[in-house]
């Protein structure tokens, strides 16, 4: 039997760490799905305040500068929601934002990976999680627009605003738990769509009228 060495033991922490930062970073960017720049400043007074190891290369995310520019621009982000049709204009021009935020979130806190790695896991796990989250809320949305004229859409924004704070402190607090809660989405709204796609053609057929 092999003898369980100091270095073996530091191999495993640093597998265990990188694991963490990646659940991590995954987390985060399920957040940004919901809003983009709420997450990104709860990340950066994190990082500010010492309680979130960022990559070198984006240290720029931990000062007062950000926190000042992702305050500004989380406030307008949250507020414009309450808007009527300009939300549904929002949900338009976030997903690509929500993609490139959640893969630069990712890609913040992701740590000991080659780059080419790291950057593939940033931009298919963060970016693909986003985008994900982000497609289910312009869903949601559009059913709340198309069912309760809108009235209900201050509610889902509602919904959405603390879904990206708890998301974003649980993903901080406990990223293996976040990214569990993450996965139990994504498998739930894989599920919803296939339902939605299978009931779609009986739905057409019988608003079809009959000559």
């Amino acid at each position: 039997m092999i003898p369980f060495t100091a270095a073996r033991m530091l191999r495993r922490m640093s597998g265990m760490e990188t694991a963490v930062s990646i659940a991590l970073g995954i987390g985060l960017a399920a957040a940004v799905g919901f809003r983009v720049f709420l997450p990104l400043l709860i990340a950066s007074v994190a990082a500010y305040t010492g309680h979130l190891h960022l990559d070198e290369s984006f240290s720029w995310l931990g000062t007062l500068t950000a926190i000042v520019m992702l305050s500004v621009a989380a406030l307008v982000e949250v507020l414009a929601y309450y808007i009527p049709a300009v939300d549904n204009l929002l949900d338009s021009i976030t997903t690509p934002l929500a993609l490139v935020a959640g893969t630069v979130v990712s890609a913040a806190v992701i740590a000991d990976m080659p780059p080419l790695i790291k950057w593939s896991t940033a931009i298919i796990a963060g970016g693909g999680v986003a985008a994900i989250t982000q497609g289910v809320t312009t869903l949601v949305r559009a059913k709340s627009t198309a069912f309760t004229a809108g009235l209900g859409n201050p509610v889902v924004s509602t919904v959405e605003m603390f879904a990206a704070v708890v998301i974003a402190l649980l993903a901080l607090i406990a990223p293996l738990a976040a990214l569990a809660l993450v996965v139990a989405v994504c498998w739930l709204t894989v599920r919803l769509v296939r339902k939605f796609l299978r009931n779609a053609p009986q739905r057409s057929r019988e608003q079809t009228p009959t000559p």
